[in-house]
């Protein structure tokens, strides 16, 4: 396997090394990302992500690039999927404007907007209001939403309603969900209501749904170039350099569609003759 897909989740190659914390099935290796990869230097001809890097703080993402940058093969391409807040910011604008001006269902899209802004950067509970704005809209009043997250929308709403059989338990996950338990009985005699709340929200915004930061063309081409990589282009979702990208339809279908509309892709190159200067 000669590419690396990092932070998988459900999307994912067979042909690929399929990285997650979570694994969604046996063939995918689990790894905490925040670690340093378990691979040799050099080990890939591409690595990708998609909507990991944003879930970084500003202060972690140049060392995981670093890290990128490190099992890359010389001439080999890392592949960022982030969503887009130059995009977001402009759509933003023009929901203000129309919204403002009192165009007939503009006052939605300003809403959702706001939403897509904010709202995985301040929830404090699974979904946020992203989630509750879907359940509680009809299609038609949020076609915006529904355009620009693609297959997310029909995801998020799945997820709420499906019913997965019950998979016998292994030791160590009973044992785990018995400390969890008791560890919460015994914080809920040690704190008060309201600290007892505040450390849930802790651990909720610690544990990986959030993001801590976004990223336009600009700052994420600098952010390439100073984890050494060179040459930073903005790609489409069925574009690549990556040698029978199309194919493997991580970031469009068979047809081309995105499957998060929302997005900015960019590829940039690990310099043949060594790390180079990284650029500033």
């Amino acid at each position: 396997m000669t590419n690396l897909n990092l932070g998988c989740g459900t999307r994912y190659h067979p042909s690929w090394e399929n990285v997650d914390l979570v694994p969604a099935q046996a063939s995918i290796r689990r790894h905490d990302l925040r670690r340093r990869l378990p691979y040799p230097n050099g080990a890939f001809a591409a690595v990708y992500h998609s909507h990991v890097l944003e879930h970084f703080h500003p202060q972690e993402a140049p060392g995981f690039l670093r890290e990128c940058f490190r099992v890359l093969e010389p001439g080999g391409i890392v592949r960022v999927a982030v969503p887009d807040l130059e995009q977001i910011a402009r759509v933003y604008l023009v929901a203000l404007e129309r919204a403002d001006a009192g165009e007939a269902g503009w006052d939605v899209n300003y809403d959702w907007m706001l939403l897509e802004l904010f709202d995985q950067c301040v929830r404090e509970e699974p979904g946020g209001q992203m989630l509750a704005f879907l359940l509680q809209t009809s299609p038609l009043q949020a076609q915006l939403a529904y355009e620009r997250l693609g297959d997310e929308a029909r995801r998020a709403l799945d997820r709420p309603r499906i019913s997965i059989a019950p998979q016998p338990a292994s030791m160590s996950k009973v044992l785990s969900k018995l400390w969890r338990r008791l560890r919460d009985q015994a914080h809920k005699l040690l704190f008060s209501r309201a600290d007892f709340a505040a450390l849930q929200v802790g651990r909720f915004r610690q544990a990986g749904e959030i993001h801590k930061w976004m990223y336009d063309s600009y700052s994420l081409k600098r952010l390439l170039r100073r984890a050494g990589f060179q040459e930073p282009i903005r790609r489409a979702a069925s574009e690549s350099g990556i040698a029978r990208w199309a194919s493997f339809e991580l970031d469009a279908d068979s047809t081309g569609v995105a499957h998060k509309p929302d997005s900015l892709y960019m590829e940039a190159l690990k310099p043949v003759a060594g790390r180079g200067s990284g650029g500033q």
